[in-house]
């Protein structure tokens, strides 16, 4: 006899665990793929010639291809629904991770990282609509974090395990058996989903276009807000995922193996400030405090802990230089998290997709722009201090416009 299908609110807490622990393991996958060229830079750009502008204009154009995808992908999420968009979009950007194996020429790395780019852009609106589906409201702000934290440890895992992989398969079959793991994850998301029904899609109307359902959520205060403040936080944290392995080989000479150490340090801050910004927020809203003062009171302590980072150029010691970088990190978490959290708390569940997506087109954008700027600032000598000075102010910037345009948050079951 066939078992019935049940809903996402009929399920229990071991089977709610296990589509969450589906949504982290997504995550890191999305990010591996994407830091398999960061942290295998030397290796790649000596075996094809490249220069620091050419990494540059490589890591421009796969922002450059998430951030056009963004425009579409919050729109096919609210269409097809969690049950369908967290498959497709896994095997689509596993698929385009393989495709490196088979790159030669800059072109075709072009039009890779470009398609790496778009389909991977299905993974935010996807994650943050499946954790708005799975777990209770009070518990939002702990999923959003815990899942930065499981993003965070993608980025320690890829610079421990990218290198040993390399050695073993060659640089080519390291982004093949990364893509490959992806494909896993969408047969397994497949067989855990087989008797669950998630909120229904959004019905198909055939005379409406994706661009043009994003006019209602353009008119909202609210998604303006978060835009600009996803561009300026998130440039900086492009700049350090792309950039991050380059600076310490710069600084300290480090290259392959050798840089699993500071790197996997330094996001194992990030991952602390996920979980940290996650956790207290969940706890100060338990213990009554509004929505307004937790979320700008977190994002403002976050946006003061990156203050710091220039001094990273002079402190001349290893260690110290490390644990700037991972408290410049663990803010960048801490701040995503609460900007993340906000969005599920200001915006309609019907939008939320859209509005998400937005948020990360905006996002992408400033990093599509950082990463070009920083490939020019470092091919024309001027060192990685422009670079971090605007990094130290941007997420103060960030806070300011949020506070400009949203004097008060206001929950939308209040509304």
């Amino acid at each position: 006899m066939t078992k019935p299908t049940k809903t996402v609110a009929q399920l229990g807490a071991r089977a709610r665990a296990l589509l969450f622990a589906l949504v982290v393991t997504a995550g890191i996958l999305n990010l591996v793929d994407r830091q398999i060229i960061s942290v295998l830079k030397p290796i790649i750009a000596t075996d094809l010639g490249w220069s620091d502008d050419d990494y540059g204009t490589l890591a421009a154009w796969f922002q450059g291809g998430a951030a056009f995808a963004f425009l579409f992908t919050g729109w096919i999420v609210d269409k097809l629904g969690v049950k369908w968009a967290n498959p497709i979009g896994v095997a689509a950007w596993s698929i385009a991770a393989m495709a490196h194996g088979w790159a030669r020429s800059m072109t075709e790395f072009v039009m890779i990282r470009v398609s790496l780019g778009a389909t991977e852009a299905m993974g935010t609106p996807t994650g943050i609509k499946t954790i708005a589906s799975v777990l209770p409201k009070n518990w939002r702000s702990s999923g959003f974090g815990a899942t930065n934290a499981a993003n965070s440890i993608g980025a320690i895992l890829a610079p421990l395990a990218i290198p040993g992989v390399a050695l073993l398969v060659g640089w080519r079959g390291t982004f093949v058996a990364a893509g490959a793991l992806g494909l896993v994850w969408a047969a397994v998301w497949l067989v855990a989903t087989r008797r669950v029904t998630f909120s229904p899609p959004r019905p198909v109307e055939t005379d409406t276009a994706p661009l043009a359902e994003y006019g209602p959520i353009l008119r909202n205060r609210q998604t303006w807000a978060i835009a600009v403040a996803k561009i300026l936080s998130d440039a900086t944290w492009w700049l350090l995922l792309f950039w991050l392995p380059d600076f310490f080989h710069r600084q300290y000479g480090l290259t392959g193996v050798a840089l699993g150490v500071p790197l996997a340090i330094a996001y194992g801050g990030a991952a602390v400030g996920s979980l940290l910004g996650g956790g207290v927020s969940t706890r100060l809203l338990s213990l009554g405090y509004s929505v307004n003062a937790v979320r700008k009171g977190i994002l403002l302590v976050a946006a003061l802990c990156v203050l710091p980072i220039p001094l990273v150029l002079y402190a001349g010691n290893y260690a110290v230089t490390i644990g700037l970088m991972a408290l410049t990190l663990a803010a960048h978490q801490a701040f995503s998290t609460n900007l993340f959290a906000l969005i599920a708390d200001v915006v309609p569940q019907d939008k939320l997709g859209r509005v998400t997506a937005f948020g990360s087109f905006s996002g992408n954008v400033g990093g599509m722009v950082i990463a070009k700027v920083a490939g020019l600032v470092l091919t024309a000598g001027l060192g990685y201090l422009p670079l971090f000075l605007f990094a130290s102010v941007s997420y103060l910037l960030a806070v300011g416009w949020i506070q400009l345009l949203l004097p008060r948050l206001r929950p939308i079951e209040a509304r």
